[in-house]
């Protein structure tokens, strides 16, 4: 059966998309009542750029074929970001705004520095770094714990991974946060601030490369502009990876890191857990992707009419997928409000609901959360937050800022 577009305007009043509604976190009490009631429905797009209406997808098994069936909900049409008021869309297509073929040729390219080997070549470097953050965390003791610790592994991770000297790395983490800041007053500057960060990352990447060209060496820079089967990317598609690559590949993992030492500290039982039992790393990054969910939200445009589980999709309608929400979906996980890291299956969608968009990174995200939980049950007895928590204020970015804890060695 059908349902008429305007069926769904009662719901049109609970935001789930504003900048405010996500300013202490996903509203969880709103999307959990989607799930039961609306799981498909119609909302105002409230933030500027954002279109007038969207579908809210909040179920699980919605995003997963949404995600999966990219020839009838594209990437392309408006870009992956609600915002799609983004003048730069033609111009500064980034990988996730774009479908295949065009997304596959790509992706097939930056594959090259992100396969199982190149991650193993990483790990030993990555536990030397992790040690070292915990050691020195740990003789500070009272500390924030974002800007001493999950800021700066991923920042290291990046550093290595692509080549860029490590002293370097704070400017990345500076261009990350004003590019994905600009609806937080903390971060927030001038209009054109996040497009100067932008074209400062350009520059910095074009300078890199030019070096690997006369002194090429054994990282993803030099991989990157190295031809590949007869292809190799043009300088904008590098830049525009380095972009991609400065956001997604830092603020992501750096959030996940924050939310598992929080949900360590709201379940201490589950820390002991860990820290009696490290073989659960594995089960606990898991869960903490799914509890953390550091991005809420990507979008897709219908390409045509369509019908998705009773409700009518009419060709250009935006469709917005929750991944708050489809992780805590009762139909999918048992006890979805409950942090518990022997959780296993553990099908999140925290990397995507699957099909060509499903995150390039993901394996670096988990071996950095790995090493990292695994080192800090063996030198850390107990963590006590000390302060506030304080979270970004962004509805595509589930993020921390502030993270003031006392550590505790065993």
């Amino acid at each position: 059966m059908s349902q008429d577009t305007n069926a769904d305007l009662s719901f049109d009043s609970l935001d789930v998309i504003s900048n405010d509604a996500y300013r202490n976190g996903p509203p969880h009490e709103i999307l959990t009542r989607l799930r039961n009631e609306a799981p498909i429905a119609r909302h105002r797009g409230i933030e500027q750029g954002y279109p007038e209406w969207f579908w809210a997808l909040t179920r699980h098994a919605d995003i997963v074929e949404v995600s999966r069936k990219f020839q009838t909900y594209s990437s392309g049409a408006k870009g992956s970001l609600m915002n799609q008021d983004r003048p730069d869309l033609e111009l500064a297509r980034l990988m996730i705004d774009l479908d295949p073929p065009e997304h596959t040729r790509l992706k097939s390219l930056v594959n090259r520095g992100f396969t199982p080997k190149a991650m193993r070549m990483l790990e030993e470097h990555f536990r030397e770094v992790a040690i070292q953050l915990i050691d020195e965390a740990l003789q500070e003791q009272t500390l924030d714990f974002v800007d001493k610790v999950s800021a700066e592994l991923p920042l290291i991770a990046i550093a290595e991974l692509v080549g860029i000297p490590v002293e370097d790395r704070r400017k990345v983490f500076d261009w990350s946060n004003t590019m994905i800041g600009t609806t937080d007053p903390d971060f927030a500057g001038a209009p054109e601030d996040a497009q100067i960060a932008a074209a400062e990352l350009y520059m910095y990447s074009n300078e890199i490369a030019a070096q690997r060209k006369l002194e090429p060496k054994d990282d993803i820079i030099t991989t990157l502009i190295s031809e590949h089967d007869g292809d190799v990317l043009t300088e904008h598609e590098f830049d525009l990876f380095m972009l991609l690559l400065a956001v997604a590949g830092n603020e992501t993992t750096r959030n996940g890191i924050s939310h598992g030492v929080l949900a360590m500290i709201e379940n201490p039982d589950q820390w002991n857990l860990l820290k009696n039992d490290p073989s659960f790393v594995t089960t606990a990054v898991e869960e903490i992707l799914r509890w953390g969910t550091p991005v809420n939200n990507f979008r897709r445009t219908a390409v045509c009419d369509v019908e998705l589980h009773g409700v009518q999709i009419k060709e250009g309608d935006c469709v917005a997928m929750l991944y708050p929400s489809a992780n805590r979906d009762a139909a999918v996980f048992a006890n979805p409000f409950k942090f518990d890291i022997t959780r296993n299956p553990n099908p999140h969608v925290t990397f995507g609901g699957g099909g060509p968009h499903f995150c390039l990174g993901a394996n670096l995200a988990r071996l950095e959360m790995r090493i990292l939980f695994e080192e800090m049950a063996k030198r850390i007895d107990s963590i006590e937050l000390t302060g506030e928590v304080r979270k970004l204020r962004s509805s595509f970015i589930h993020g921390i800022k502030t993270l003031p804890v006392t550590l505790t060695p065993q």
